[in-house]
């Protein structure tokens, strides 16, 4: 009786073995886990304000008829603002310019929009920008967009400082964009976001992947378009969409029509002026709707040209993460002056990122209100073994002033950086030509060397 049960039991034990061996074969395999591609992106559009996307709208509707994946992320809300709307100010008008926003992207088709925590920073200095914004962490939330988004290009503002192309949040976002397509596919970079998650619930590891994009270019506002003119592709916008039956400058113009609270008058402006006198302006008006979108090439990891088309040469295929090569760094000697702010910074940031055909002009530049105090950086170095004492003297043109006398003599000891602020007093007025400031500077009776600035006055606009 007892064997009997003995064998009864060992027969009940192989049958079950035996169904779940059958069970385990019949289990599919597993995989691993996919990216969303409800957010993959083609093209990621990286600016700091909603209204930022105007200057490329036209384009990105041809994207869109193209049947590509247009993506964008804004880096403030832009709540610095003017609101023509009502009454809500700072954080409350940057949840009204979201929506407004939102509602213009919805118009022209992109539906994935993000917006970051960067503060709006009304400025010309892309320094001050980026300390405001957190730079570090700003950066690290840029890399995890476009690590979610996978874009192949990144189009942001022209990381660089021009009458016209000043202000500094949009300098900010150009530069972000350049650190994050750099940064991305590095696995080095902001590692917990690659990291497996450990539980169900986490919150700390996200479990994402190195993405590296394989373009990158930038647009620009500058007042002279001879700056950018022929340093990448150039997108006419009069062809008709046809997926909103209209020319693409109108369809750019249907999409600002949802920034009111910047642009009440000029938006009704448009609305009260039937098809014919809107083309009519569109030809004329000097915000140039009916212009072709210009585009600046920034640098490409795949086979393509400069005047191509943004995405010629791109693959199919993500790209393996390819470490730059470290960039030659520049060998001082002796004493030296040069300009620093916001001018110092570029030439560092196009060297270290491999960016060196982006434009640049001759002479640095920038616009100022009238009547207003105008700094001037210049950074004294002393590369030699022996102290030195450096004089410095100012050129100012007629109807500028030194707000204050320079020291007599500025002394360095070997190694020293010395960053100085030369204050001057613009001119009353606005006037019709650039005026040409500069630095000298001299030690034991000979000329070191000068830092010039060349500076538009206006009756507005942003603070230095």
């Amino acid at each position: 009786m007892n064997i009997r049960r003995v064998l009864a039991l060992t027969l009940i034990l192989l049958l079950r073995a035996a169904a779940q061996t059958e069970a385990s074969h019949a289990e599919p395999p597993r995989t691993a886990p996919r990216p969303d591609d409800r957010f993959k992106a083609d093209l990621l559009l990286i600016v700091a304000h909603p209204d930022d996307e105007t200057g490329v709208s036209g384009y990105l509707a041809q994207l869109l008829d193209q049947g590509k994946r247009v993506a964008a992320v804004y880096l403030t809300h832009g709540e610095a603002g003017h609101n023509n709307m009502g009454a809500e100010r700072a954080v409350s008008l940057g949840a009204v310019r979201e929506m407004e926003l939102r509602h213009a992207m919805a118009q022209l088709g992109v539906q994935n929009v993000w917006f970051l925590e960067g503060k709006d920073t009304p400025s010309q200095d892309v320094l001050q920008s980026l300390g405001n914004w957190g730079h570090g962490a700003n950066l690290e939330d840029v890399v995890r967009i476009v690590r979610i988004t996978r874009p192949q290009v990144i189009l942001s503002w022209l990381p660089a400082i021009f009458v016209g192309e000043n202000h500094g949040d949009h300098q900010a976002a150009g530069v972000l964009a350049v650190e994050a397509f750099d940064s991305a596919g590095d696995p080095a970079m902001f590692p917990s976001q690659l990291a497996q998650p450990r539980k169900i619930n986490e919150t700390l590891l996200e479990g994402l992947r190195p993405w590296q994009p394989q373009k990158i270019y930038f647009f620009s506002d500058a007042t002279d378009d001879k700056i950018i003119k022929g340093k990448g592709p150039q997108y006419p916008t009069t062809a008709i969409s046809p997926s909103h039956h209209l020319p693409y400058w109108r369809v750019s113009m249907d999409v600002f029509r949802f920034h009111l609270t910047q642009y009440r008058s000029y938006i009704e402006k448009l609305q009260s002026l039937n098809d014919e006198q809107l083309e009519k302006l569109a030809g004329a008006d000097q915000d140039g709707w009916s212009t072709p979108v210009e585009l600046v090439f920034g640098k490409s990891l795949v086979q393509s040209t400069p005047a191509g088309d943004v995405f010629e040469g791109v693959q199919a295929q993500p790209l393996a993460f390819d470490r730059l090569p470290s960039p030659n760094p520049k060998v001082r000697t002796g004493l030296s002056i040069e300009i620093g702010g916001p001018w110092s910074f570029y030439d560092d940031f196009r060297a270290a990122h491999d960016l060196p055909d982006l434009p640049k002009a001759e002479v640095p530049e920038i616009a100022v209100a009238a009547g207003t105090t105008l700094q001037l950086p210049v950074i004294l170095r002393n590369d030699d073994k022996e102290p030195a004492e450096v004089t410095l003297s100012t050129n100012v043109p007629e109807g500028w002033a030194l707000k204050e006398p320079l020291p007599p003599h500025f002394k360095l000891s070997p190694g020293d950086v010395f960053p100085i602020e030369v204050e001057f007093t613009t001119p009353a007025k606005k006037t019709d030509h650039a005026a040409e400031l500069s630095c000298r500077a001299e030690a034991a009776g000979k000329e070191i060397g000068t830092v010039k600035l060349r500076v538009s006055v206006r009756s507005g606009g942003l603070p230095q």
